[in-house]
């Protein structure tokens, strides 16, 4: 089934206005203070895209919590919430799915709980009622849940190990607020928080703002694998989880690994049917899509619906691909033809994501989330598959770099004078050449560094050469020293191995997570993601890097795990990407909207970049004398958040 993005929805399903599962609450610091219901309705009209399905408020003395409901357990009015337990005193409202509900569930029964309805809600309330805080270290799945106990006056707030549901938090003068979006924040009623100009610092390197920060002064994010409680005006956040990377002796055989793999992944699949509606898949083609559409088909799914998106432009059009796994599998397969009006669109699609998010990708998972939730409402993913597997290009650069700088340093030196040599006056910054020749002069980087420089986009000297002497000053932290900081942190045995760790502790829960999250609960819809299972991940994070990457071969294991399961050129293709022709667009499409934005008055007024600077990069990047895609991209996202968010304040 092939059908344009213009196709108006059908009768009686939502379109692409759908309203989406959403939490948030309110602790006044006054003890004596009732909650502000008033507040807390602001919030969730603020979140109601999250919920169509209902919403609720509840408010027992200084606490308040509220939610707006997406039912895909339990949709009967049992499953409402806020919900509490039989005494009234404990009140949950939560965000997510309990893969292994029902085991937990008959586990509690055993113990003496009874329950009232068929929820994941009502057993998440009841492992908290028999384990306390502890409950998130028996929990299977994808959460963000709050808890008020009124029998000790504690808010509990909690994530799941890798951050695929939001939370945010603020602590004002006047009280403890959070929600699963900053939107539902902001809508409390408070004073504007001020805009963080170390965190627009840190988005212009990223494509978006490293957690726990946030674009606001004083909101955060509570990050992966971490609970936060509030007691008596106090706020204390400790982390519960964090992955391991340390590597078994010894590890399973490759043959053993690939079985295991492929046991473990068909299990994850299977847990993320759970639910009362229609469940698909966001088929790109790639590896690892195209695994789950095979694990479907394993579980003896038939007419699997599947759904792919193409622009039109032959370069980043990977439909050909899913259509050949489509095939295969006998899929009920549905290509997505997205023919946007950009200068509309962008702006819409900024203000949903609240904070500054430069992540091109967004633009077609935002144009199929909305077209998808026509027919189906819970989506399975490949996200996670690239930081499990070790599957981006920068993993093999890395690698190559380690190599390269074990060789005597006389002979690499001799190597780049001759390679230096060769490269003619004039040639493209992106040609091959030159880019070989920017390789082979590498000499005292550390990996650290090298790993910072091909996954930052600004870096610190193209920065200066564009703030303003005020952004400057404002500016503590270097973007390379957050993820150095990271891979730092991790105990992985190995560079490969402390990339991933710092790709699953950042790019993942800040970029990828986020990006899927608001494209999907934007327009109604759920995003399940079986290479997060934490199985799945926990066995991929314990295993030799040599069984991810192997020479120059990205995801080893899994293409042997799966190589008897797809079509070997679905196995063996390059990596593409979910990407957009962004720098045909700025030239084209977007051109005008570019020179009304980032060239306008209003704009260069703002006082954070140099307008020579800016006009520079538009102009090079217009000429083709140097690719600036990315940093106008961002430049340009950036200008409109400030417009569509700050500015609309």
């Amino acid at each position: 089934m092939r059908w344009s993005a213009s196709r108006p929805a059908p009768r009686g399903r939502p379109g692409a206005d759908a309203h989406v599962c959403g939490i948030c609450g309110i602790v006044e610091r006054d003890p004596e203070r009732p909650a502000d219901e008033a507040a807390l309705r602001r919030m969730t009209t603020a979140l109601a895209h999250r919920g169509p399905d209902g919403d609720g408020v509840v408010v027992r003395g200084p606490a308040g919590l509220g939610h707006r409901r997406l039912a895909i357990i339990d949709r009967s009015p049992t499953g409402a919430q806020p919900m509490s337990d039989p005494s009234g005193a404990v009140w949950v409202v939560y965000n997510g799915e309990l893969y292994d509900y029902l085991d937990a569930r008959r586990d509690l029964e055993a113990r003496g709980h009874a329950f009232r309805s068929r929820s994941d809600t009502e057993v998440l309330l009841h492992l908290y009622l028999e384990h306390g805080a502890a409950c998130v270290e028996r929990m299977h799945g994808m959460f963000a849940f709050a808890i008020w106990d009124g029998r000790s006056r504690t808010l509990l707030l909690a994530r799941d190990r890798v951050g695929k549901k939001p939370l945010y938090w603020r602590r004002t003068p006047r009280r403890f607020a959070f929600a699963s979006e900053i939107k539902g924040l902001l809508a409390a009623g408070e004073a504007r928080p001020d805009v963080d100009p170390e965190a627009v610092h840190h988005f212009l390197s990223f494509d978006y703002v490293p957690g726990p920060r946030t674009a606001f002064v004083g909101i955060e994010k509570l990050p992966p694998g971490h609970r936060l409680t509030v007691r008596d005006g106090q706020v204390r956040i400790e982390r519960w989880f964090r992955p391991s990377y340390v590597v078994p002796t010894p590890p399973p055989s490759p043959h053993e690994a690939a079985g295991q793999l492929h046991g473990l992944l068909r299990a994850a699949v299977r847990r993320r049917l759970v639910g009362e509606v229609p469940v698909g898949v966001f088929l790109s083609g790639g590896l690892d899509s195209s695994s789950i559409v095979a694990m479907l088909a394993d579980e003896g799914r038939a007419r699997i619906p599947t759904f792919s998106v193409t622009f039109g432009e032959p370069s980043h059009d990977e439909s050909r691909w899913a259509r050949i796994v489509a095939q295969r599998f006998g899929t009920e397969h549905h290509e997505v033809v997205v023919r946007p009006d950009l200068a509309a669109e962008l702006p819409r699609i900024v203000r949903h994501y609240d904070e500054p998010f430069g992540d091109p990708s967004t633009l077609p998972t935002w144009f199929l989330a909305r077209e998808t939730r026509r027919e189906i409402t819970v989506a399975l993913t490949g996200d996670g598959g690239d930081e499990a597997f070790a599957g981006y290009e920068r993993y093999v650069k890395s690698a190559l770099a380690a190599r390269w700088l074990r060789l005597p340093r006389p002979l690499r030196r001799a190597v780049a004078a001759v390679v230096g040599g060769v490269v003619p006056a004039g040639l493209r910054f992106e040609h091959p050449l030159r880019q070989l020749a920017r390789f082979t002069a590498l000499d005292r980087e550390s990996l650290a560094q090298l790993y910072c420089r091909w996954l930052l986009h600004f870096d610190a000297e193209q920065k200066a050469a564009l703030y303003t002497p005020e952004l400057r000053a404002a500016v503590r932290d270097e973007s390379c020293a957050l993820e150095q900081a990271l891979l730092a942190a991790s105990d992985a045995p190995d560079q490969t191995g402390r990339e991933l760790a710092a790709d699953v502790a950042s790019h993942l829960p800040d970029d990828l997570l986020v990006k899927t999250d608001v494209a999907t609960m934007a327009h109604g819809m759920e995003a399940r993601c079986p290479f997060l299972d934490q199985e799945v991940a926990a066995f991929a994070a314990a295993l030799p890097s040599s069984y991810k990457l192997r020479g120059t071969r990205t995801k080893w294991l899994l293409k042997v795990a799966m190589r008897e399961h797809l079509p070997t050129d679905v196995v063996d293709r390059p990596k593409q990407g979910f990407g957009i022709p962004i720098d045909q667009w700025l030239r084209r499409e977007l051109r005008p909207l570019v020179h009304e934005t980032l060239l306008s008055p209003r704009a260069l007024a703002r006082g954070w970049f140099r307008p020579e600077a800016v006009r520079r990069l538009v102009d090079e990047h217009e000429r083709g004398v140097r690719e600036w895609q990315f940093h106008l991209w961002n430049l340009l996202v950036l200008e409109l958040w400030q417009r569509e968010v700050v500015d609309a304040a």
